[in-house]
């Protein structure tokens, strides 16, 4: 017996873990009301009831009861509906509210606040086909409304959903660019963080998840169904599927937040806390609390997560959001933690791209390079040293050819690179406003310009932000097609963010999860489309090369590279003095194969371009 819901031949069975509550009960919700139903403790601190007569599509909650303690991580209250960790739909989107947070006692029902699950129909699981998506291809981060609102040629009513991805224009602009997997920003329900609406905003990127199974009803109206649609309709192009997932915290946030889902149900089992206070909740996130992923019941439920995601849409692999949360102990990050094992000999994820943001805010939390193969990991060394290269920065020459050759230096000793070169993503500066803003423009948060990173190694080419002045432009256009080129020469798997590879902005903004509008939006109508020619013809390149692209080098027998050259812009070999020059004026990398022509690629600062084959 496994927690969730079952369709039984005469009705649906209800499970639901918690180890401390004294008594659990199903609420069913129909027309008329909310009933009431007691469920019965069995075994491995499951509680279990059996609904006769029951039918797919029944609404339903719990509520738990049992001690009212917070200073002891105890935080039953019978007035809290609390939304299954197993729901795979609700009837609509998770709203902030104070009196979620309301202590026991306070007389107030939070029925008519919290969403309820909805049993959903039976679905015979998707054929298991391998992912379509490999290593060393091009990744394309999007936030699924933000992509889509301002689109022309989607459908008003189509716009901002899962739905729409599979629009013929937006397949066609996909394509075009060479986009291998698109990675999906959170698609699951969410809930905004307590001080956006009192500002006038709300959560636009979804990074605050309360179900973790749920698609958010205000992305996928139709449900698992639209993702399953979707996926397949891009598996039909070419194009994988990515879900970046957020298994770190919930949006039940620190003892001031809602108290929605596992914090009622089960507080001390679901979260991490000070092992010498039961109250105080670990925070590795800096969003409030951190998920026990110690705990094999919180790993069942991660895991059950993933395979739902794979048996009932298809999907291609997952980005998991500060990832060493996943493997964090007691005593810190564990390379050899058991979810690794656990999905490697999973029969629905072992073969499952997996890519790791590989750092959280807790105790030894930077991992990069420290991920077990085969997972991928986001590089964000590559990303500053490719940005202070091309910013200007002395003595960087070194450390830009590592970052062209995969990283060696992190992935050396393995024989293949697992990096994910990027420059930008969806949290800090656009691509263009990387080359446009010396600093952060925050000020649409609400916060004073205090919130998102200070330091972004970006450069404005004489005047901060839009301007009219030719020079400067042509600088910038310059310096996005020099930045495009080194990443799209770079070995080990590419990832760009929507909107990069034509220009978009955010007006300086570093930090734009809050804004549900057009600063977050992308805008389609100032598309610059000679820059989005030229990554398409980068993709061109790329695609060609696979050598170049493709870091499982391991599957090229090694006698087939007969050598790895570095030269200096005269064509002489690089020397000690050249690599230690503080101002270089360029380097080129040649790779001479066996069989076909030699690949070169030449980095060139003064001139501010990147040369390729």
């Amino acid at each position: 017996m496994r927690p969730g819901t079952e369709i039984l031949a005469d009705g649906i069975r209800f499970v639901v873990r918690s180890r401390d509550a004294t008594a659990l009960t199903l609420c069913i919700f129909d027309g008329e009301g909310e009933v009431r139903v007691p469920m019965t403790r069995a075994d491995d601190d499951l509680h279990v009831v059996e609904m006769p007569g029951l039918l797919p599509g029944t609404r339903y909650g719990y509520r738990a009861d049992g001690p009212w303690a917070p200073e002891q991580g105890l935080w039953f209250d019978p007035d809290k509906l609390l939304v299954d960790p197993y729901a795979v739909e609700l009837d609509r989107r998770f709203a902030h509210d104070a009196r979620l947070a309301a202590p026991r006692g306070a007389g107030f029902d939070t029925a008519p606040l919290v969403p309820r699950a909805i049993v959903p129909p039976p679905r015979d699981p998707v054929p298991p086909a391998p992912p379509i998506f490999r290593p060393g291809g091009l990744v394309y981060e999007l936030n699924v409304r933000g992509f889509t609102m301002q689109h022309p040629e989607v459908p008003e009513a189509q716009r901002g959903t899962i739905a729409a991805l599979r629009h013929p224009a937006i397949i066609a602009h996909l394509r075009k660019i060479g986009v291998s997997a698109v990675e999906l920003m959170p698609i699951v329900a969410w809930i905004d963080e307590r001080h956006l609406p009192p500002l006038g905003l709300s959560n636009a990127w979804g990074y605050n998840p309360v179900a973790l199974m749920a698609i958010d009803p205000g992305l996928a109206p139709g449900g698992v169904a639209e993702l399953r649609e979707t996926v397949a309709a891009l598996r039909a192009e070419g194009i994988g599927v990515i879900l970046d997932l957020v298994f770190n915290h919930s949006g039940e946030s620190d003892v001031f937040g809602p108290t929605l889902s596992m914090r009622g149900l089960d507080n001390r089992r679901y979260y991490a806390h000070l092992p010498d206070d039961p109250g105080a909740l670990i925070n590795d996130t800096g969003c409030g609390n951190t998920l026990a992923c110690d705990r094999p019941e919180v790993r069942a439920l991660i895991l059950d997560s993933l395979r739902h995601f794979v048996a009932a849409a298809g999907v291609d692999g997952f980005r998991f959001d500060l990832a060493p949360v996943l493997a964090r102990t007691p005593q810190g990050f564990d390379r050899a933690a058991p979810i690794f094992a656990e999905i490697a000999a999973d029969p629905l994820l072992h073969d499952r791209v997996m890519i790791a943001e590989p750092w959280d805010i807790g105790p030894g939390g930077y991992q990069l390079g420290g991920f077990p193969p085969p997972w991928l990991e986001w590089n964000d060394r590559y990303r500053d040293d490719v940005r202070r290269f091309w910013r200007g920065d002395s003595h960087m020459l070194g450390a830009l050819a590592t970052r062209l050759a995969g990283s060696s230096d992190l992935y050396g000793a393995e024989g293949v690179s697992r990096s994910v070169n990027f420059l930008a993503a969806h949290d800090g500066f656009t691509l263009a406003d990387l080359v446009s803003f010396a600093g952060k423009h925050n000020e649409a948060n609400g916060e004073d310009n205090r919130d998102g990173h200070s330091e972004n190694l970006s450069w404005n080419g004489g005047v901060e932000g839009a301007t009219d002045d030719g020079a400067v432009l042509a600088g910038r256009s310059r310096d996005l097609r020099a930045l495009l080129g080194t990443l799209f020469a770079s070995r080990g798997t590419i990832m760009l963010t929507a909107g990069d590879e034509f220009g978009r902005s955010q007006r300086g903004n570093n930090n734009a999860y809050a804004q549900d509008n057009p600063i977050g939006w992308v805008d389609w109508s100032t598309r610059d489309v000679a820059l989005e020619d030229y990554v398409a013809a980068l993709a061109v390149f790329r695609a060609g090369h696979p050598m170049l692209a493709d870091p499982r080098l391991l599957d090229t027998p090694p006698e087939e590279i007969i050598a790895v050259e570095w030269l200096r812009p005269d064509g002489a070999p690089m020397t000690v003095a050249d690599w230690e020059a503080p101002d270089p004026a360029g380097v080129t990398l040649r790779l001479e194969l066996r069989d076909g022509d030699p690949i070169e690629v030449s980095v060139d600062r003064q001139g501010r371009v990147v040369t390729l084959p």
